[in-house]
Parts: structure tokens; C-alpha cells; sequence
């Protein structure tokens, strides 16, 4: 059975999960700035909950491509009020930290949150996976070629989906020397990869199911989307729910995404074909 234990609460993923994005960067690709005052967060927060999210991701720390670097200190400003006005308002919201920084995850975790999200699979900060053991959280460990500075200047694989699952591989064997027990795999759509990469990870992402841990797919408003249709993020809704259907239908446990309510009807419409 598919389970996760964040702080104490079991929750199974052998029916799918949603997982609301809530960005409080100044510069993400899609909502970037939109979500700066307590009044604005908690009433995005409260949307995606009640819209039927199971988890609230949160990121200070944008990594879309050529984002500009944000010091440890101000991560931290940006992400723990933010963090204790949620779990003031919302005490059993399950609340996914977004960070590379082993530092920054201890104080969430410390301060309530319930899940660790590293685009970087602990490749930019040694300590993490050591830290994510000691804390007992769920970690996602996503799959990212270079850094978010550089990932998109020229992602070439001799073989993407192989290549992505031998490093995987490699970092689910890692993870469980350090005794993190639940451990959820993203391939890293977007993250040093050409939209044909994108899609051939798509198209073969049952195979990650090979890793014995659920599977995380991060589609939500991206490139691999506007850009095939030639449109913007904003427009890229209707895509975003098409590729989310797909992703289900390949195995994928959770849909990371900014619009809660259009990814739960799609877990639910892909939930009456039954397995």
C-alpha cells in the first residue's frame, strides 16, 4: 500500500493526491508576487484546501530558469511567517516546504511543516538527505540536470528516461542509507530537459514506478505546455489538465499544481476508469 506519515497523519496515495502550489517569490514564471500579504495567502491557501488539495507547497525561492540566487537569510523571511500564519489559521493543513537548503528545511520542519520538496535531490546541499533522515519527514527527491541558473542552456541525455532513472536510482539508495522511509520521486519536468525530453518522460512515466516509491508529476502551467500551443502560462489551464490526465493514466500519485480544483476533477474522472 502507497502511504506517507506527515506529522502523524497517514495518508494513503493509492488514490491519487493533489498538491496546490503557493509561491512567495517575487519572480516565479507563473504567479510570481501575487501573494505578499497575509490576507492574500490565507485566502489562496484556504481555495486549495477547500478545493480538495491534500497538500500546500510552499516555495521562497524561485528556480525557474535564470532566477536570481536568494540568500539563506532571506529564504528564511520569506518562508517561516508565512509558514506559522497557515498553520495559525489552518493547524492540520499538510504543508510541503520547497527548498534545497537543509537549513531551511530543519526550521520548517521545526516550526510544523510536514514534507521536504528538493528540486535538487540533495545535489546542492551535502546535508540534506542527512537532515530529512534525522527529521523523519517525507522527502521528494526531484530529478534536475545542472543547476536552475544553467539547466536549460543546453539538457542533452544519451537516453532521457534511463539516464533519469539510474540517477534516481541512485539517490533512492542514498536516501534510504539515512533512513528516510518515505521517499516520493519527481522526474523534473522542465528541469534540464527539451520539451521532447518533457515528453518522453510523460509518455514512459510508469516506468518510474520501478523505484518502489510513488511519482510526483510537476506539469502544472510550464513550458513543455505554452510553448507547443504557442501561449502564455496564464492561458496554459486547459493544457495543464490535459497532460495531468495523461500523467495519471501513467502512474503518477501526486499532480503538483497551481489550480487545485480543474487537477482533483481530474484525478476523479481518471479514478472511474479504475486501474
Amino acid at each position: 500500500m502507497k502511504s506517507i506519515n506527515c506529522n502523524g497523519q497517514l495518508v494513503s496515495l493509492e488514490t491519487p493526491k493533489v498538491m496546490g502550489i503557493l509561491n512567495v517569490t517575487p519572480d516565479s514564471f507563473y504567479d510570481g508576487g501575487m501573494y505578499k500579504d497575509a490576507t492574500s495567502i490565507l485566502s489562496k491557501v484556504e481555495k486549495m484546501l477547500t478545493d480538495g488539495a491534500t497538500f500546500i507547497d510552499i516555495g521562497a525561492y524561485s528556480s525557474r530558469p535564470n532566477a536570481p540566487k536568494v540568500s539563506l537569510e532571506e529564504e528564511k523571511q520569506r518562508l517561516l511567517p508565512i509558514l506559522e500564519l497557515i498553520l495559525k489559521e489552518f493547524s492540520n493543513t499538510i504543508l510541503s516546504i520547497d527548498t534545497f537548503r537543509s537549513e531551511i528545511a530543519k526550521a520548517a520542519v521545526n516550526a510544523g511543516a510536514a514534507v521536504i520538496n528538493d528540486i535538487s535531490a540533495g545535489n546542492l546541499d551535502a546535508n540534506m538527505m542527512k537532515i530529512v533522515g534525522e527529521l523523519g519527514v517525507p522527502y521528494i527527491m526531484m530529478h534536475m540536470q545542472g543547476t536552475p541558473e544553467i539547466m536549460q542552456q543546453n539538457p542533452s541525455y544519451d537516453d532521457v528516461v534511463k539516464d533519469i532513472l539510474l540517477e534516481l536510482s541512485e539517490k533512492v539508495a542514498a536516501a534510504r542509507s539515512y533512513k528516510i522511509n518515505d521517499l516520493i520521486i519527481d522526474p523534473g519536468f522542465g528541469f534540464g530537459k527539451t520539451i521532447a525530453h518533457n515528453y518522453s518522460i510523460l509518455k514512459h512515466l510508469r516506468l518510474f514506478e520501478n523505484l518502489d516509491c510513488p511519482v510526483l508529476a510537476g506539469v502544472s502551467r510550464k513550458s513543455m505546455i505554452y510553448k507547443v500551443l504557442e501561449i502564455s502560462p496564464q492561458e496554459a489551464l486547459n493544457g495543464t489538465s490535459v497532460l495531468h490526465t495523461i500523467a495519471l493514466q501513467n502512474g503518477a500519485s501526486i499532480l503538483r499544481a497551481h489550480d487545485v480544483k480543474e487537477a482533483v476533477e481530474c484525478v476523479k474522472l481518471v479514478g472511474m476508469l479504475g486501474s
